[in-house]
């Protein structure tokens, strides 16, 4: 009976901390929906696999303004890397030969570097690796928070229409005949897949 009685004492505060967190968590949620918050949850849209590719709008290299919409009508591979990342630098060879197969066809590839360095330790980075695919700087990584990535890389497929057919998480060869075939595929149909 004593073993009872101190096994209930010893559950009841857990139980109160339970109630407690779940309070704090309805309590949360609530504060985000209500229309008075400066932060809302509804303005965290999910980024999946047939949804509209978020707009963005970020520099080259050289500087120049660059925006995804600028390239509807193109299949895009928007990857999202960075030079500290090996994972990413294994898989940029096979991104530059895509890029040079796919000569042509309306493609293109967008590597967005999260680098906080930005252009001056990305630029040293892309020569040095003789990268000819357009490369673009996201000092602050907001694209990841856009995109709601977990790490680097990751990639994501976007067709002519701008909408997402497909998300890649890691690193991925490029140049497989499999993968390039996709491309031409997508490249050459008339809108989604």
């Amino acid at each position: 009976m004593r073993n009872r009685e101190k096994t209930k004492r010893q559950s009841l505060p857990q139980t109160i901390v339970v109630i407690i967190l779940l309070g704090v968590g309805a309590s949360v949620v609530i504060l985000l929906q209500s229309k008075n918050s400066t932060i809302h949850m509804s303005t965290f849209s999910r980024v999946s696999v047939g949804q509209p590719a978020p707009e963005f709008t970020l520099s080259r290299i050289d500087g120049q303004p660059v925006s995804l919409a600028d390239y509807r009508g193109k299949v895009i591979l928007l990857n999202i890397w960075a030079t500290w990342c090996p994972p990413c630098i294994d898989e940029m060879p096979s991104m530059e030969k895509l890029h040079q197969t796919m000569a042509g066809e309306p493609f293109i590839i967008l590597a967005v570097s999260v680098d906080t360095s930005g252009a001056k330790t990305v630029a040293p980075f892309i020569k040095k690796h003789q990268l000819t695919f357009t490369t673009l700087i996201d000092e602050q990584g907001s694209i990841q928070k856009q995109y709601q990535t977990t790490g680097v890389p990751e990639s994501f497929i976007i067709d002519k229409k701008g909408v997402i057919v497909e998300k890649v998480i890691g690193p991925a060869d490029w140049a497989s005949p499999q993968v390039i075939d996709y491309f031409q595929k997508l490249a050459r149909s008339s809108g989604s897949t």
